[in-house]
């Protein structure tokens, strides 16, 4: 009989946590052939992500079973295989009943995603309990060879070239998802934000360019600031001609927001899951990190972009590092001088180096570790 994993996810980011762990859980059944229960402590996030699923305590799904967090547990309950996402912990009753089974439980904490470099000589430390004769080891998403990579299940290059070469399937998703097509040479934008966004200046600054734009935001902060500029514009007799189209569209589901992503020309993406999965989209994005009060977003912010640009001329590098800062609201700190106008102008009329670079960049993931893979075998290492 396969291994049994258990996947315990609970929810901080809202979609982003669930959406990494959904994927992990997915791919563990689907292409490793583990048993997996992907614990929950809000199934309804998932529900908004996967619309198959509903509020119950157990439910079956692409060959994971989805379980509502519970806090009594018995020794029999235990997988042979546990992994805590971002460092959250099973409950308290499950660690106990993780103690004493033989063979031993192999317990592995899949971090937050970080393009800084200690990771790579933390990368499947073992961290001995310090209660419990249980040990931890940890597992760090990453970029080189030395961290556990990023998801990707496979086929997905192929489903996303297969789609982007494609223009009767685009012009089909556009239709289905806006009722029409985007002129020609109309730049296409998607919009996925946190709460502090200045996506009203993004809306203006895409205003004011010299060419057709389309924007859409899946339902959210970013598509209630799009109907607000829409509302406004309609009130206007002066906006008559404007060649801005803002779409406000229902929440999508996993797969159509990888459509979505492949789709447009610049993806401006949040958090962890949507951040992934803009790099396998092979375009240009705009990255809004989580922040945290005591300012360690700087920290990663940076350490993601001079990875990223690295191999990218300066001057299409400083163009995409102004945009992303003040977007973040990091301009004046890092020292970056232009308003969001600026430089998103200058982003805009940079995109032929950046749809390059972008498409350079997913290939070279693509030789990194693969996140479900390299867990498999990490938890088959610790066998040994």
């Amino acid at each position: 009989m396969s291994e049994r994993w258990d996947v315990f996810c609970r929810v901080v980011d809202n979609y982003g946590d669930v959406g990494v762990s959904w994927r992990l859980a997915r791919s563990l059944a689907r292409e490793h052939g583990k048993r997996v229960r992907l614990w929950l402590d809000d199934v309804a996030v998932l529900a908004r992500l996967r619309p198959e699923v509903v509020a119950t305590d157990a439910q079956e799904l692409e060959g994971v079973e989805i379980r509502r967090m519970r806090e009594a547990f018995e020794p029999a309950d235990v997988a042979d295989v546990v992994v805590e996402t971002f460092g959250c912990d099973p409950p308290e009753a499950y660690v106990q009943a993780m103690v004493g089974r033989e063979p031993p439980v192999r317990w592995i904490n899949v971090e937050y995603l970080s393009a800084e470099a200690w990771v790579e000589g933390s990368h499947a430390l073992p961290s001995p309990n310090p209660r419990l004769p249980l040990t931890k080891h940890y597992f760090f998403p990453g970029f080189t060879p030395r961290t556990g990579g990023l998801l990707r299940e496979a086929g997905l290059a192929e489903r996303r070239a297969a789609f982007q070469e494609d223009p009767g399937a685009q012009a089909a998703f556009w239709t289905s998802l806006t009722g029409a097509v985007p002129p020609g040479g109309a730049l296409k934008v998607s919009l996925f934000t946190y709460p502090d966004a200045p996506v009203g200046a993004l809306v203006e600054a895409c205003a004011a360019l010299p060419m057709p734009v389309w924007i859409i935001a899946p339902e959210g902060e970013g598509a209630a600031a799009l109907e607000a500029w829409a509302e406004a514009r309609d009130a206007d007799p002066s906006a008559a001609g404007c060649s801005l189209e803002a779409f406000a569209v229902p929440f999508l589901p996993q797969d159509r927001y990888d459509e979505l992503l492949w789709a447009c020309d610049v993806n401006f993406v949040r958090g962890e899951d949507s951040f992934v999965r803009a790099q396998w989209a092979a375009r240009p994005f705009v990255w809004h990190i989580y922040p945290q009060s005591d300012g360690a977003h700087r920290v990663k912010l940076e350490a993601f972009l001079a990875r990223y640009t690295a191999g990218l001329d300066e001057g299409t590098a400083a163009v995409l590092r102004t945009l992303w800062r003040t977007w973040n609201g990091l301009g004046e700190v890092l020292g970056a001088q232009a308003t969001l106008t600026a430089a998103w102008q200058r982003f805009a009329a940079a995109r032929e180096g950046l749809d390059a670079h972008a498409r350079a960049w997913s290939r070279s993931l693509q030789l990194q570790p693969e996140l479900a893979a390299a867990l498999v075998k990490l938890a088959g290492n610790l066998l040994k």
